[in-house]
């Protein structure tokens, strides 16, 4: 605990301040004199202002001595929402998580070529983190990963978004993004899908939000099947190619664990569905499935995927795959299933891989992730599980007067900025 006496004559203010971080905004600055924060301290925030004793002293007539408690994280981030209204935001870092298919049936082929499915959707803990900076180019934007071989071209889904965006709203700007990617590509996953989404939220949120969540979520259809679900609340029916999304109460406890195990090798969602055969798919009812897990939960006879026999036709080492982990497995996972048209293969009920992936060499190369169901709030991006901060997904930073953009870990300077040093002097309680 920080301690800190300032002087103001005939009063005399004690307070006490912990040092404060404010994720949501990085930085700001307040333009004007230091007693701006004094002003509102005790005028605009009055609630910040306990009297805890006030007495008058014998040997000084009148003189009042009153502690003054407040609480400046409060009061900084009070500032920080005002300053948000009149700044436009330069930075975003969004969460960007992936999904896995409970169930997927093929119903039928369609006259264009495509087919059409229903599945029940989820989206997991698992994702990937992309940081959005305006950028000053007038004509196209900049994309870096953290992983070779992903497309920084209009290829990527990314830059694919960001064009739709402007060219849907007659937004001008541009952006430099970097993906930091942790999902892996050809899983099954939605990696790819849930990146352009949250690009379209990000443009959004740059925009001051031109577009409703209900325009990005149709609009987004347009470049990616399966785009528009991660624009649900995080558990959805799926219909359609996929694009056709009905919201529904999570059917599964969010705190069911799951293990992900994919092979290095990828599955080409065309060469799948090339070996698709659909007088070979199961005939078992869809909204039956999906009652079923509403009611009962999780099992194997449910978690149904069309794909996954020509997805081992096309990878046959992932039809050993499954079939080892659900023969060691023991009870250990409720179901095992392929995720969308693979190579993801997903175990409920455990975050931990049967032993064979450590002890087999031909299984060293393996991704292994734990994971569990996740959703959104209403007019709220995706947040990472498992941190302390409550803002923690969606981190912004503005410029500072001067120019400079601060990062999140300058907010106590900030503090002192309102605050300057010759008004500070040690606290000596015994005076």
């Amino acid at each position: 605990m920080s301690s800190i006496h300032l002087l103001h004559n005939p009063i005399c203010f004690h307070t006490s301040f912990n040092s404060t971080k404010r994720t949501h905004l990085s930085s700001f600055s307040v333009h004007g004199s230091p007693s701006f924060c004094q002003r509102t301290l005790v005028k605009k925030n009055p609630s910040f202002i306990k009297p805890i004793s006030c007495s008058l002293d014998p040997n000084l007539d009148k003189i009042k001595q009153i502690e003054v408690v407040y609480d400046p994280e409060e009061r900084i981030n009070n500032l920080a929402n005002q300053v948000d209204k009149e700044a436009g935001l330069s930075r975003l870092t969004l969460f960007s998580p992936c999904k896995v298919n409970v169930f997927l049936r093929i119903t039928r082929k369609r006259e264009d070529g495509f087919h059409d499915l229903a599945s029940l959707f989820h989206v997991i803990s698992l994702g990937d983190k992309i940081k959005f900076s305006l950028s000053p180019s007038k004509t196209k934007d900049s994309l870096t990963t953290n992983v070779a071989g992903v497309p920084l071209d209009d290829r990527n889904l990314i830059i694919k978004a960001l064009n739709l965006f402007r060219r849907k709203t007659g937004y001008d700007k541009y952006f430099w993004i970097h993906l930091d990617k942790k999902v892996p590509t050809g899983a099954g996953l939605g990696g790819g899908s849930s990146n352009a989404a949250t690009a379209l939220w990000a443009a959004n949120q740059f925009s001051g939000c031109i577009a409703t969540e209900k325009e990005l979520q149709e609009w987004s259809s347009e470049i990616g099947s399966d785009i528009p679900f991660f624009f649900s609340r995080g558990a959805a029916y799926c219909t359609g190619k996929g694009e056709v999304v009905k919201d529904i109460p999570p059917p599964i406890p969010l705190a069911t664990p799951m293990v992900l195990i994919k092979p290095p090798e990828a599955c080409s969602t065309v060469q799948v569905y090339k070996r698709l055969q659909l007088d070979q798919t199961s005939k078992v009812d869809p909204l039956y499935l999906l009652e079923k897990i509403s009611s009962e939960g999780i099992s194997q006879e449910v978690c149904i995927n069309d794909l996954e026999s020509p997805a081992f036709q096309v990878l046959p080492s992932l039809r050993r795959l499954k079939q080892r982990i659900i023969a060691a497995s023991r009870g250990q996972y409720d179901a095992v299933f392929m995720s969308g048209s693979g190579s993801t293969i997903v175990g409920i009920g455990s975050p931990d891989p049967p032993q064979f992936i450590y002890d087999d060499e031909g299984y060293k190369d393996v991704f292994l992730s734990d994971a569990s169901f996740i959703t959104r709030e209403e007019n709220q991006w995706y947040r990472e599980p498992d941190t302390s901060s409550t803002n923690s997904v969606a981190e912004s930073s503005r410029p500072l007067s001067d120019g400079i953009t601060q990062g999140k870990h300058h907010g106590i300077l900030n503090f002192f900025r309102f605050f300057p040093l010759p008004f500070i002097v040690p606290s000596f309680r015994n005076l």
